[in-house]
């Protein structure tokens, strides 16, 4: 794992948006630790783990606790903001990027976005006739296709 650098800034949010009215769009209660904790997760594109964030935001609200973000991370999936991903040795990283994108997990640990239009690319050329023949076997419908790659870290 990869943990977050203990002097950097938090940089400013990547797009500026009104987390209060985005929370009470969803029915959540907008508090000032919910909202460090998600502003900071926007920020980071290293898709950091639960006490990575933890690690994150107590450099500029101290008093947050690991339970907090723990219990912020889960509202915030349960409403749809935050995106949870497994990942092969076992721990859970968060994402606040909630479109449909493609993930690439390096033999180091990171977890990296693919570029938006590679991943568009590789799930459009996934074959349709490899769908059909897999919901006539299964006797259901395919939904939707979460892919992962995997690749070894660069040098």
């Amino acid at each position: 794992m990869t943990a977050v650098p203990a002097r950097l800034p938090i940089p400013a949010p990547p797009d500026p948006i009104d987390t209060k009215a985005l929370f009470a769009s969803r029915g959540l209660r907008c508090t000032p630790q919910r909202q460090h904790i998600y502003e900071a997760l926007r920020v980071v594109r290293s898709h950091p783990t639960a006490e990575e964030l933890h690690n994150l935001v107590q450099r500029g609200n101290p008093g947050t606790s690991l339970a907090t973000v723990y219990n912020t991370l889960e509202s915030l999936c349960r409403v749809g903001l935050v995106r949870k991903l497994a990942m092969p040795a076992g721990c859970t990283r968060y994402d606040a990027d909630t479109r449909e994108h493609l993930h690439v997990v390096t033999s180091d640990g990171r977890l990296l976005d693919a570029p938006e239009d590679i991943g568009r690319l590789i799930l459009a050329n996934l074959p349709a006739e490899l769908f059909q023949v897999l919901e006539r076997r299964l006797g259901t419908a395919v939904t939707h296709v979460k892919l992962q790659l995997f690749a070894d870290a660069r040098e």
